[in-house]
Parts: C-alpha cells; structure tokens; sequence
C-alpha cells in the first residue's frame, strides 16, 4: 500500500466550537491535518474493509493463521533500530486520560513512562479531545496547572525529579473524528490525535532532548502497520524532521495480530519501540474474531487470567517475539485501585499485583502497567529485584515455541450467573460514565476503561448467541433482560436516586441491551455510543 498524492486543497474544517481552541486548530494545523486526512484517509477505508472481509472469512470456519507468504521474514535474523537511550529503561508504566490533572500527576509520579491516552480511558467528546490536545501542548512547554477549585489545591508539573517519559495513544482506526470535516466526511479520529499532537510538539520535543513517542492500539495486521509507518514518514518529512524521530509501541490486542508480530515490527521497524500485552482488548478480540464458533464460548470474564495457556501462549510470544528483534516486549494492565477503607480488600487486591508483576518479570517482560500511582512503587520493587539492568532484551526466551494452536486454545472455567450479573453490572455503569463524558471509571477496586465494557458485552452476546448452559439453563433473550432489571436496581441503590435521576442510566441500559441482544455482534461498542456524546 502506498500512499495517494496529496492534490491542493482546503485545510481541516472544524465543526466544533473552536473559540476556546483558536492557539490549536490555527490555519497552519488545519492544513496539516487536511493533507494527512486526504492522504491517508483512503488507504485506511481500505484496511477496515480489509477487516470486515477477513472476519467474514473467519465467521464462515476460516482460522487466523501465520502467514505463509511471510514466513522467510520470520525465519530471517534482523532487528529494528537500535532503541535511543531515553526508552531503554521502561520499567513501570502509567496510563490515563488527557485531563490536566491526570497528566500532571502522572508525569510528576516516578513512573518511568506516561502513556497519554486519547483512546479506550478517555470518552472522545469534542472537549475531551481538545482540551486534551492544549493540556499536553502545555505539559511538552512545562507549563501545565491545574487549579482544584474543591480541595483549595494547584498541581504542577515537578522540577525536583524527572518526569515521566510522554507516550501518547490515538484513538483505533475504526474511529471517526465526527466535529472536524475534510471534504465533506469526518476526519479519522487516528489521525486527528496524531496529527494535532506532532504538529504542535514535535519540534518542541527535539529542541529539548525529547522526542514524540507513540503507543498504536487495537492494529490487526502489519499492512495496517505499513499504512502508520507511511503516516510517520509523512509527518516528519513535512515537518522537515528526520526519519526515524518517532517511536512507536504497538499494543497487541487484537488475534489477528497474535499472528503477525514479526511483520508488524518489520513495518514499522525505522520507528518502532517494540510491542505491548494490551490484555483486556485481547480477550474481547478473541471472542469476537471467533465468535461465531460454538466450540469457542469463554468462560466467567474473571476466569479469563493471564494463566489461562492460550493468554500465557500470546505473552510468551511477544516476549521472544520482540528479543529476537532487539526490542521491548511490555507487560500489561493492573487495574487494581489502593482500597483505602478495608485492609483486608487492599491487601488481597496488593497481592494480586505483585503475583502478577513477578510472573511478568520472571517471563521475560522488560516493563509493565499500571493504573494508579499508587501501584508504582509496588511494580518497580518487583522489577528491581527481577530485573536488575535497564531490560531483558538479551534474554532471548528461544524455549517458547507458539503454535496456531496454543494461540486459539479456550479459555477453561465455568460460566455463572454471578458472572453474568457482574457484566451486566459493570458494564452498564461504565457505559453510563462513558456517556457523561468519562472514560475512566473506577469500580468495584478497578480502573475500568472500554475494554473491560466490550469485554462485558461481547461475553453476554455470545453466551446468547450460541444458548451458553448459565448455571444448569441456557441463557435466553428473556432472561438477559430479567437480569437487566434487576441489575439496573441494584445499580440505583448503589448510586442513590440522586446520582441515578441525574445520570444517563436509561440510556445506558438500552445500549447495553440493544447491542448484547442483536443477532449480529456490534465490532465497537463506542461506534453506536460515540452518536451519543456528540454534543458534549
């Protein structure tokens, strides 16, 4: 795939209100992002028919499959680029949204890389997004404040210590951009992130030892790579900045691309700073790409850990996977939140953490996730006694051998009502704060972002699909919604009528419903939700 010529044009018309954005979406921006969009926009409608086409093939008993055209690549030894100095030690990662304050404490807490996330923490109304955008065009000037009104209190970004290293994450390709227009359709939200982001700090990076780093989620096969790293090139060569500036993670989690990482980091190889465990979309992806096989039905989404042989099969690949090619292969998620009123949660909840970072960092992983600044310290002394250099790169891992099969094998466990009830539960409430225009939710001791939303649904929509034995009786349409109603009061009583009156809860449950129920399986539950948040 090559990109089209880039014909003169008008620049990015914004829709939105943009009198608070006038310092972002300048005439320069806008002709900048206008020339990306038109370039690129075709080659990605392309690519998401591609998915649409092979996922059809996988519904009518195809499976996904290592390529056989690419299978001299694999054998091949070759590297990406040698990795700069300041992404050699990524040994704890933050995530989160783009909120000022969010960005302040992450920089500011200890964590070797911030990843900045446009995507699945963060509900993509037109706010959100821009006011994103300024916040981290701050952050880069180290400029950023937050004033909190409600505690009396001012953050800002600390000069005692170094901040963490800024990653930012787009939005998925499948997501558009509905508030800004290039010739007449709606601009690729992948590209707006991207774009405004490197337009506006690219240069203020460089010129301060720094460099613009990407992480790139949700990819489903490296033409999809090919089509960012075309992007990359792009970018920088308009910018007149050299090749090779840009790093970028790409998150595997998806199945299709369990398949083709080698190919993915040949892609993106001038640009890459390895790949990632993207877990909880992992799980959502491998029951959506089989979803049509009876024989594939998941058990209770808590059952689904990374211990189960087809997650530990999909981490162990990554790791060799990235070793081979000189680069980090990272961890993934821990979603628990500090509980502050009950030891005995907190500890249970700690222990989990650290059972899981030091299987991470005894597999071979170079660093790892976290979704709290309180889990920071927690990681960081697991992977300090584990991992005493800067990486494990050197560490080859050539005793993981990963078939097609070890990547397809179901996940064992019971199915629940229990299970069920707490899909439904969960799932519901963070669609609810997702309409209010909040991506990160914490509930029940987690942080909850889209993933764990669509793994909710998806899981109630093929336990329906394929008449799932919940607890001695097939689940049925009729007994979803019993539970809905049930659930949506518990939700009240939890909430308060208060909080329920003022919230989007109806709304909420009828998408939850509408989408868990259907005879086809919706790809993103935030496609139907995005046309809900449009005016926020």
């Amino acid at each position: 795939m090559t990109s089209q010529p880039t014909p003169p044009s008008a620049p990015a018309r914004p829709l939105g209100p943009t009198a608070e954005y006038a310092s972002l979406l300048t005439p320069e921006a806008l002709g900048f992002l206008g020339d990306l969009v038109r370039r690129f926009r075709p080659g990605l409608t392309a690519l998401l028919e591609r998915r649409r086409q092979i996922q059809a093939s996988y519904d009518a008993g195809e499976r996904p499959h290592f390529l056989a055209d690419t299978a001299a690549l694999r054998a091949e030894p070759w590297t990406v680029a040698p990795i700069p100095a300041a992404l050699a030690d990524r040994r704890v990662e933050i995530t989160g949204p783009v909120d000022a304050k969010m960005i302040i404490n992450a920089l500011n807490s200890g964590a070797n890389v911030y990843m900045a996330d446009f995507e699945d923490s963060s509900a993509p109304t037109w706010a959100n997004m821009m006011s994103g955008q300024m916040n981290l065009r701050e952050a880069v000037q180290g400029t950023l404040v937050f004033d909190d009104a409600a505690r009396d209190k001012q953050y800002r970004l600390r000069d005692d210590a170094p901040l963490a290293t800024l990653f930012v994450r787009p939005r998925g390709l499948h997501l558009p951009e509905r508030h800004i227009d290039v010739d007449g359709a709606p601009a690729p939200g992948a590209l707006v992130d991207f774009g405004l982001f490197f337009f506006h700090n690219a240069r203020e990076l460089l010129a301060s030892g720094r460099a613009p780093y990407f992480y790139l989620p949700k990819l489903q096969s490296h033409l999809e790579a090919r089509w960012y790293n075309e992007v990359f090139e792009y970018a920088q060569d308009r910018l007149g900045i050299p090749r090779g500036t840009i790093r970028a993670t790409v998150l595997i989690e998806t199945l299709p691309a369990a398949f083709e990482m080698h190919e993915i980091l040949w892609e993106l190889r001038e640009h890459s700073a390895g790949l990632n465990c993207g877990r909880w979309d992992y799980i959502f992806s491998f029951i959506k790409t089989l979803r049509a096989d009876p024989k594939a039905i998941v058990p209770d989404r808590a059952l689904v850990t990374m211990t189960q042989p087809n997650m530990a099969a999909y981490s162990s690949l990554v790791i060799r996977t990235c070793h081979a090619r000189g680069i980090h292969a990272m961890g993934g998620m821990a979603a628990q939140i500090p509980i502050k009123d009950d030891v005995a949660r907190n500890e249970a909840a700690m222990a989990k953490v650290r059972q899981d970072k030091l299987r991470e960092v005894q597999a071979g992983h170079d660093g790892t996730w976290v979704a709290h600044p309180g889990l920071i310290g927690l990681a960081r002394d697991i992977f300090d006694a584990n991992m005493p250099g800067p990486n494990q790169i050197a560490r080859g891992r050539e005793d993981v051998v990963v078939d097609a099969a070890a990547l397809l094998a179901v996940p064992q466990g019971d199915r629940t009502e229990a299970g069920l009830r707490h899909n439904v539960r969960v799932g519901v409430q963070y669609l609810e704060a997702w309409l209010r225009g909040n991506g990160c939710v914490p509930l029940y001791d987690l942080m909850e972002d889209a993933a764990t939303a669509e793994i909710s649904r998806t899981q109630v929509w093929q336990w329906l699909r394929h008449g799932a034995t919940i607890d001695g009786a097939p689940l049925t349409t009729a007994r979803v919604r019993s539970i809905l109603d049930d659930e949506m009061a518990r939700i009240r009583g939890e909430v308060g009528d208060l909080r329920y009156e003022r919230g989007r809860f109806p709304l909420a449950r009828d998408l939850f419903e509408s989408i868990s129920t259907a005879e086809a399986l919706e790809d993103f539950l935030t496609l139907p939700a995005y046309e809900h948040i449009l005016s926020l």
